[in-house]
């Protein structure tokens, strides 16, 4: 049996979801999925990550500035494991570190970054950055900044322009293949390079993006290469590492050549497992985009756009050689045929009703 735990808005939201809902779909190929209501009563938990070892997942309550933790207790069922914990306003990504030690936690209102440590059950443990502060204060004889804001946390970027009205916006991290993370700033054309302390995240540097552009979420390339989608100049660029450590822009591209700007405001950026394709949703238009990744994966080039099935495409996912899209206005789930040779969509195979989806995670 194919099932994912499915992210939603709730009323606080302008949503109807009550909580993280399950769909199931066939043996295999997953031709069909069906919603089985919501397993977890929680407030619009818009975005979802797993453990990597535990059957814990970690959801993102955007409208409560928190994030919580929940075990898996069967088939087909989620229990809270402790209370949320607060991240920062409008919380709107999770994710969590190949170690399982901590996620970190992008917040769309206020622009914090913040990690918040897991403990070996998988609880989220909030202080545990704050302790470690403590410590090394106590040992150096220093004062403990008081920051105001949760363990770990990265604060809001400044505006590399200098503009006066515009705001940070954090809104998704990726791991890097050296250990460090990548977050990206939306309002201020950041994507930022983290390393992390024990006593919180520490800034590596910042990679200026074009004035505008607005870059949203991101794909870590096998080749180490990490792409990077914008939702207001409707781009995908991609960066790359110096042998010093240090990241730079090497390409950039539209997410499809007849996209337009202004209407059309692109949400998830996925791939394939290969790395051979892309796929990015343009909310407006209610398209799906694929790219071909080019040479060694520094360079990307469209090949195809396709109805999405649904409207507002907030997320998407490859999975099993078709793509699942979540319609955040229609409450709706379209499936996709993927065509293995070009990357191409080959059409809607099944549509499905949902209560404003927001994103997938498949059930292991």
């Amino acid at each position: 049996m194919t099932r994912f735990w499915l992210g939603g808005y709730g009323p606080a939201m302008e949503g109807t979801a009550s909580g993280i809902g399950l769909l199931e779909g066939d043996e295999g190929a997953a031709t069909a999925l069906s919603y089985r209501g919501a397993v977890t009563a929680t407030p619009s938990p818009s975005w979802l990550a797993p453990h990597p070892t535990l059957d814990v997942v970690y959801a993102a309550l955007e409208g409560d500035a928190a994030v919580q933790a929940f075990a898996r207790t069967g088939e087909s069922a989620l229990t809270p494991l402790g209370d949320p914990v607060e991240a920062g306003q409008y919380v709107c990504h999770v994710a969590v570190a190949p170690s399982g030690a901590y996620l970190i936690a992008s917040c769309y209102g206020d622009g914090r970054v913040v990690r918040i440590g897991i403990d070996a059950s998988g609880r989220l443990v909030p202080d545990a950055a704050n302790k470690a502060a403590e410590l090394r204060a106590a040992l150096l004889g220093e004062p403990l900044a008081d920051t105001g804001a949760p363990a770990g946390t990265g604060v809001a970027a400044s505006d590399p322009y200098g503009a006066d009205d515009r705001a940070s916006h954090a809104h998704a991290a990726a791991f890097l293949p050296d250990g460090r993370i990548a977050t990206t700033d939306l309002g201020f054309d950041l994507v930022r390079i983290w390393r992390v302390s024990s006593s919180g995240l520490v800034l590596d540097h910042e990679v200026v993006l074009p004035l505008g552009v607005g870059p949203r979420h991101m794909v870590v390339h096998p080749s180490g290469h990490l792409h990077v989608v914008t939702e207001y100049s409707c781009e995908v660029f991609t960066l790359a590492a110096a042998p010093d450590g240090t990241w730079s822009v090497v390409s950039s591209v539209p997410s499809s050549p007849i996209a337009e700007v202004g209407t059309d405001f692109p949400a998830e950026l996925a791939r394939t497992r290969d790395g051979q394709f892309l796929y990015t949703a343009l909310r407006g238009s209610n398209t799906i985009a694929a790219l071909r990744v080019r040479g060694g994966g520094e360079s990307l080039e469209p090949v195809a756009l396709a109805d999405s099935g649904v409207d507002w495409p907030r997320h998407h996912l490859v999975h099993e050689g078709k793509l699942l899209v979540a319609g955040q206005r229609s409450d709706t789930i379209a499936l996709l045929d993927l065509d293995e040779r070009t990357g191409a969509p080959l059409g809607i195979r099944h549509q499905a009703p949902v209560p404003t989806p927001t994103h997938f995670l498949p059930v292991r």
